[in-house]
C-alpha cells in the first residue's frame, strides 16, 4: 500500500539522520483537526474548518500542485482577530467548500466594544480548477450601524515538497527568489535543485488598500445591510491571465461542476431505504470522482489526499475493481494509463523490470533530483498480477475485444515478468526483494518495515514470498487463458490454465498451517513460513486458490473475535505477537482490505459473513466526518453506543476506502455481469439488516441500460423488481 513510505527508511546518500525518510510525523492528528479537502487534476488543498492554511510541523495543510506545496499560510483576521467559526461544510459532490464565519466581539485599545460579536457575517467560498484556486468571500454586515472594517489575508508558499511535508529532512534548498508586487497581483517564485522554477501567482479584485509580498489588507466601510464581495485567484504556474478573478471565479465554477457532472454521470446510482447509508455512499462515489484526474488514456483515480494524490498502480487497480460493476471506464483508463508506462528494461535505481507495473510516479523537487526514488517507482510484487487480473474482469464486464486487443501486448508482458523476473529462484512462488538501498523494504500492500515477521515478532528477512501474491498470481492466469482463448490462442491459454493449476496445489501443500487452520502470511528468504494469522488470507478467498475444503476453518479464523473487532477484520490477529491495534499495519482495520476480503467470503458462499463486514464498515462510516470512510481506523474492539478510534494521519479522502462499501454491496447482491450473453446476474442475492431495499439505477451492460429494485423479506430472502429496462439486457437473479 502507498503508506509504506511511512515507515520505509532510505540509506541512501541524501539522508542526514537516520531517521526514516519517508516517515509521516503524528505531531498533529489530521482526525483532530477534521480538514476540508479539495482536489482537482494535479492540484489539491488542505484547508482548516475556517478555511484558513496554518500549516506546522506534520501539518499537511496547503495548496500542492504535483507534489510541491504552493502555499503554506493563508490566515483570515478581521481587525485583527480570527473570525468565529459558524459552519464548514463541502457540498455532496465535493466541488466547493464553504465556510461561514461571523466577526467576535471587537474591542478599540481602551477594551471598549466597537463591533459586537455576530454582527458581520462572512462567507467562504472556494472550489479548485486547472491550477488555481479560487475564492470568494462575501461579507454583509448585520448591525443597525455602519462599520468599519479591516480584512487582513496573510499568506506564504515555502514550496516544500511533498517529502518535506511529511517529514523528510534536507542538506539543502532551492532558493526563493524575490517577489514581485503591484497593486492587485503578488508572485511569489522559486527555483529548486532540479532547476525548474515554481512560482505561485495571487490576484486580489478588487485592489487591496495595502498589498505586500505577504499580506494583503483592506479596508472596508459597511453601512447597515450592504453587502461586499472580494475575490481572490491563487495560481500554481500560471501564465499571463488578464480576465479579471471576479470574471474568472464564476466561469470556472461553473466549468468544475459540469466537468464533474459529466465525468460522474458514466457512474450508475445506488439508493437504499437506508438514508444514511445513501449520504455514505453518495460521499464514496463523490470522492471517487473528486480524485480522478483525466489523463491521455482515460480516467485514473489518484490514491488519496495528502500523502498519495498521485498515481499508484496497486492503489488505482484495486480502486478500479471495486468500482467495476458501477463505472467500467475508470478499469479501462486504468489499464491504458499503465499499460503506458508499463518498465521496458531492468533499472535497479527504481525496482524496474521488464514487464513489471508501476508502483508510483512523483513529480516534485526530491523525485526529480533523486533525493527519494519514487520518479518513475516499479517497487510493488502486486501491482503486475493485478493488472492481468483487472484487464481479465474488464473483459468480462463489457466485452470490449478492441481493449483487449491493444492491451493483450502488456499483458503479455506482464505473465512473462510473472515467469522470468517475479519468481526469482526458480520455486514457482513470486517473491520480493528491493534491488537498491533506496527502494520499499516490502512491497506488498502492507508495505511498512514491519509488516512480514515471524510468530516472535522478528521480522522476515527477504526475498519474501507473500500469500496473497500467490492468490493474484493463480488469479492472473487464470484470466490470462480467458482472455487467450477469445483471441484464439489456444495453446496459450492451456499453458495458463495447467501453470495455475499447479500453483494451486503448491501453494496449498507449502502456505496451509494444519495447526493454525490457515495459511502462513509469507515464506522468507530462507522459506521458513511466517506463521501469522493476517487479514492477507482473506484475499486468498478473492482470488480462488483456497481449497473448498480448506473454506471453513480459514473463514472461521478470519471472523473470530481475534481477528473481527466489530468494525472489520484485523490487519493482524490480537494474538499476534506485533499486533498494535494503533499501528499501521498490525492490527487496524483497513475499507479495502476488508472489502476485497467481502468479495472473497461471497466467492465462497459466505454471503452471512460478507454482510457482517459490511455492517462494521458502515457503521464506522456513521461516527466520521462527513460519512467519509478513512484510510484506516485502529482495530479496538468494538464497543455499545461509541464508534471506531481513529488512526491520526490516514489519509482523507482515498480512493479505495472509497470504494470499499460499493465492492461490499455488490458482494452481498452477488452481482456480476456475463457480457457476451448480455445478462446482469444477481446470484443468491442477501442484504444486510440495515438495508431494506436497495435499488441500482442506470446500470450499463453493452449498449443496454436497466434500474432494478431489490428487497429484503425475511432474514434470507431477496426479491427483485426491475423497474426500467432499456436496450439488449436481460436481468437472472438465482435464489
Amino acid at each position: 500500500m502507498t503508506g509504506a513510505l511511512q515507515h520505509s527508511s532510505l540509506n541512501g546518500a541524501q539522508t542526514v539522520a537516520p531517521l526514516a525518510q519517508f516517515f509521516i510525523p503524528a505531531a498533529a492528528s489530521l482526525q483532530e483537526r477534521r480538514p476540508r479537502t479539495l482536489k482537482h487534476g494535479d492540484t489539491f488543498a488542505v484547508f482548516d474548518h475556517n478555511g484558513d492554511v496554518l500549516s506546522g510541523p506534520g501539518s499537511p495543510e496547503g495548496l500542492f500542485h504535483r507534489d510541491t506545496r504552493y502555499l503554506s499560510q493563508y490566515y483570515l483576521t478581521i481587525c485583527g482577530e480570527r473570525p468565529m467559526l459558524l459552519s464548514s461544510t463541502l457540498r455532496d459532490d465535493n466541488a466547493t467548500l464553504t465556510c461561514d464565519l461571523t466577526n467576535p466581539d471587537l474591542h478599540d485599545e481602551l477594551g471598549r466594544c466597537l463591533i459586537a460579536h455576530d454582527s458581520i457575517h462572512m462567507r467562504r467560498t472556494r472550489f479548485l480548477w486547472q491550477g488555481c484556486c479560487y475564492e470568494r468571500l462575501a461579507l454583509r454586515n448585520f448591525d443597525e450601524t455602519a462599520h468599519d472594517i479591516t480584512l487582513e489575508i496573510a499568506f506564504e508558499a515555502d514550496f516544500a515538497d511533498i517529502f518535506e511535508v511529511r517529514g523528510a529532512q534536507r542538506p539543502e534548498r532551492g532558493r526563493q527568489l524575490l517577489p514581485e508586487v503591484n497593486a492587485a497581483h503578488v508572485l511569489l517564485s522559486y527555483r529548486g535543485l532540479d532547476h525548474n522554477p515554481r512560482s505561485t501567482a495571487l490576484r486580489f479584485d478588487p485592489a487591496p488598500a495595502r498589498l505586500e509580498a505577504g499580506k494583503a489588507v483592506y479596508r472596508l466601510t459597511l453601512a447597515p445591510g450592504e453587502a461586499r464581495a472580494l475575490f481572490i485567484e491563487i495560481g500554481c504556474d500560471v501564465n499571463g491571465v488578464e480576465d479579471p478573478p471576479s470574471q474568472l471565479f464564476f466561469r470556472s465554477l461553473r466549468e468544475a461542476r459540469h466537468a464533474l457532472r459529466r465525468s460522474s454521470s458514466r457512474a450508475a446510482a445506488v439508493q437504499s431505504s437506508n438514508e444514511i447509508f445513501n449520504e455514505t455512499i453518495r460521499r464514496s462515489i463523490s470522492d471517487l470522482y473528486m480524485l480522478m484526474t483525466d489523463t491521455e488514456t482515460g480516467p485514473y483515480p489518484y490514491a488519496g489526499v495528502p500523502w498519495f494524490s498521485t498515481v499508484f498502480g496497486r492503489d488505482a487497480l484495486i480502486t478500479a475493481w471495486e468500482m467495476l460493476w458501477l463505472d467500467p471506464a475508470v478499469a479501462r483508463g486504468v489499464l491504458l494509463h499503465l499499460a503506458e508506462n508499463q518498465a521496458g528494461e531492468l533499472d535497479p535505481d527504481t525496482d524496474a523490470e521488464p514487464g513489471k507495473i508501476l508502483h508510483e510516479v512523483r513529480y516534485g523537487e526530491m523525485a526529480e533530483t533523486g533525493e527519494v526514488p519514487f520518479r518513475r517507482y516499479y517497487g510493488s510484487v502486486d501491482s503486475t498480477p493485478l493488472f492481468v487480473m483487472l484487464a481479465g474482469a474488464y473483459f468480462e464486464r463489457t466485452g470490449d475485444r478492441a481493449g483487449l486487443e491493444r492491451l493483450w501486448p502488456h499483458i503479455r508482458r506482464a505473465i512473462d515478468w510473472i515467469e522470468r523476473h517475479g519468481d526469482r529462484d526458480g520455486d514457482g512462488f513470486i517473491e520480493y526483494g528491493r534491488r537498491n538501498d533506496n527502494g520499499l523494504t516490502n512491497q506488498g500492500w502492507k508495505d511498512s518495515h514491519d509488516a512480514v515477521f515471524h510468530a516472535d515478532g522478528r521480522l522476515a528477512r527477504g526475498p519474501i514470498a507473500l500469500c496473497e501474491v500467490q492468490g493474484y498470481v493463480h488469479a492472473a492466469r487464470l484470466a490470462a487463458a480467458h482472455m487467450a482463448r477469445e483471441l484464439g490462442d489456444d495453446a496459450f491459454a492451456l499453458s495458463q490454465e495447467r501453470k495455475a493449476e499447479k500453483l494451486k496445489a503448491s501453494f496449498d501443500t507449502t502456505f496451509w498451517d494444519d495447526e493454525m487452520g490457515t495459511y502462513v502470511l509469507a515464506l522468507d528468504g530462507d522459506k521458513r513460513p511466517c506463521r501469522v494469522r493476517s487479514s492477507n488470507t482473506g484475499h486468498l478467498l478473492w482470488t480462488g486458490i483456497v481449497r473448498r475444503d480448506r473454506a471453513d476453518r480459514l473463514v472461521h479464523g478470519l471472523m473470530g473475535p481475534s481477528s473481527f473487532c466489530g468494525w472489520g477484520i484485523r490487519t493482524v490477529a490480537a494474538c499476534q505477537a506485533r499486533y498494535n491495534p494503533m499501528s499501521y499495519h498490525n492490527g487496524s482495520v483497513w475499507p479495502h482490505d476488508n472489502a476485497l476480503i467481502g468479495a472473497g467470503l461471497a466467492r465462497y458462499g459466505f454471503r452471512a459473513e460478507a454482510a457482517r463486514i459490511f455492517e462494521g464498515i458502515f457503521s464506522a462510516a456513521t461516527y466520521i466526518d462527513l460519512r467519509r470512510l478513512p484510510e484506516l481506523f485502529c482495530g479496538f474492539p468494538r464497543r455499545d453506543t461509541q464508534g471506531p478510534t481513529f488512526y491520526p494521519v490516514a489519509c482523507t479522502p482515498q480512493a479505495w476506502a472509497a470504494g470499499a462499501p460499493l465492492l461490499l454491496l455488490q458482494a452481498c447482491l452477488g452481482l456480476r455481469f456475463d457480457a457476451q450473453a448480455g445478462q446482469v446476474i444477481f446470484d443468491q442475492p442477501i442484504l444486510p439488516e440495515f438495508l431494506g431495499e436497495v435499488e441500482l439505477r442506470n446500470l450499463r451492460l453493452g449498449e443496454g441500460t436497466v434500474d432494478i429494485a431489490l428487497r429484503r423479506s425475511g432474514d434470507h430472502h431477496v426479491s427483485a423488481d426491475i423497474l426500467r429496462r432499456d436496450g439488449p439486457v436481460r436481468v437472472i437473479v438465482t435464489i
